[in-house]
């Protein structure tokens, strides 16, 4: 089944704001086997809501809306759903209830702004917000569907989940099942894992496909496959699963879309290991992913960020010598701080960084996007010099990525 998204908000479209909830959408939908068919940014205008919701509605059963929803002026996304459905604006009791309740627990005072947000279209179907003030209007026509949802990512995607997802598989019932699999790669560049993969990909049946899904150093496979038996489907993707497993070997590090941190995560709580980070260029980054896994201070133990040659040295213990004699981005420093962070937090592994994520202070003979990685687990230690390109933030998560993979193949 097909679907359209129709993004609002003048702020996307200046760039002051980034769009993730399309993708947001796109990703959760796509194991119930809808695709997106467009997905439209648009203005905070009344002609420009009302043309999307003409293309969408033309095109798909279903629409999805972010947006507009706001208390303020300028959002008026609830207004042109009411001219565009028909009925009034009435007030809603559970709405307003909702937001009443919100508001004390935040122990802030409501005003009339946000009391507008318990006046929805006598059109609509209101799912209440449990996260948030505006309420995820429901409205239906000739058999299609649109719903309006609040642009606030948070919002938009905790309310999905809950309430609004569950909804639209009982409304869009379907016969056919749809089965993913993915599995997370590393070693391969896109190109030659496709290669690599041309005689496996050539032999799928037709009702399967196969994905391939690159971002900084990682690659995810996703077999994805629609048919009208489970048991059949089921079948066939467990012996493609077990193909690719032969196929690439250690090079699959993971079963299941999972981040790589949460994967560091579950094979460092397998081996009842701990886990610390000194982190130079990559400024932090590196533990800000592993603490965002939940549970993760079961193995976690903290950090240092050291950007300076004299934290190194007095902190973490890398000999002055050193830092004067080979410079700060160097295989010696970044292995002395591995174990310089490892031996201050007792932990049994540590993984270390230090490089030059730019734009400027690279040299000729350590250029911008030059990053020394040590990873350590008991005694045994791997360095490696990368040289990545891109601007500063996507140095530095390429480094924060290498650095979780380097860990990750010691503990494997």
């Amino acid at each position: 089944m097909e679907y359209s998204t129709i993004v609002i908000g003048d702020e996307l479209l200046i760039g002051q704001v980034t769009d993730t909830n399309s993708g947001w959408i796109a990703r959760h939908l796509s194991p119930l086997g809808w695709s997106a068919r467009s997905v439209k940014v648009i203005a905070d205008d009344a002609q420009e809501i009302t043309r999307a919701i003409d293309e969408a509605m033309a095109q798909t059963s279903l629409v999805l809306m972010t947006g507009g929803l706001g208390p303020t002026k300028d959002d008026i996304t609830k207004a042109v759903l009411c001219r565009y459905f028909g009925g009034e604006m009435v007030l809603n009791e559970e709405v307003k209830r909702n937001v009443d309740e919100m508001f004390k627990r935040r122990g802030i005072a409501m005003n009339h702004l946000t009391s507008l947000q318990a006046m929805v279209p006598s059109s609509c179907r209101v799912i209440q917000n449990e996260v948030g003030t505006a309420p995820i209007m429901w409205f239906e026509r000739d058999g299609k569907v649109l719903v309006s949802m609040p642009g606030v990512p948070q919002e938009t995607q905790a309310m999905m989940e809950r309430a609004v997802i569950p909804q639209l598989v009982k409304h869009f019932h379907s016969d056919v099942d749809i089965e993913h699999r993915t599995l997370v790669v590393v070693d391969y560049a896109e190109s030659a894992l496709a290669e690599r993969l041309d005689d496996f990909e050539k032999q799928l049946p037709e009702y399967i496909h196969l994905a391939y899904l690159p971002a900084h150093g990682v690659i995810r496979l996703r077999l994805t496959g629609a048919h009208k038996s489970k048991y059949v489907i089921n079948a066939d993707m467990e012996r493609l699963t077990k193909q690719l497993h032969k196929i690439l070997g250690k090079s699959i590090i993971a079963d299941g879309d999972k981040p790589l941190a949460m994967i560091v995560g579950e094979r460092l709580r397998e081996l009842g290991m701990t886990v610390s980070t000194a982190e130079s260029c990559t400024g932090g980054n590196i533990a800000h992913e592993i603490t965002e896994i939940a549970g993760s201070s079961d193995y976690f133990m903290g950090s240092v960020v050291s950007y300076s040659n004299d934290v190194k040295h007095r902190v973490l213990g890398v000999d002055d010598t050193v830092l004067e004699t080979c410079g700060a981005v160097s295989q010696p420093v970044v292995e002395q701080m591995a174990c310089g962070v490892r031996n201050l937090t007792q932990t049994h592994c540590a993984v270390a960084t230090s490089g030059v994520a730019g734009p400027g202070g690279g040299t000729p003979e350590k250029p911008v996007g030059t990053v020394w990685i040590a990873a350590q687990v008991g005694d045994v230690a791997v360095s490696k010099c990368h040289h990545f390109n891109g601007s500063r933030e996507q140095i530095i998560e390429r480094a924060t990525t290498h650095a979780l993979i380097h860990l990750l193949k010691l503990l494997q």
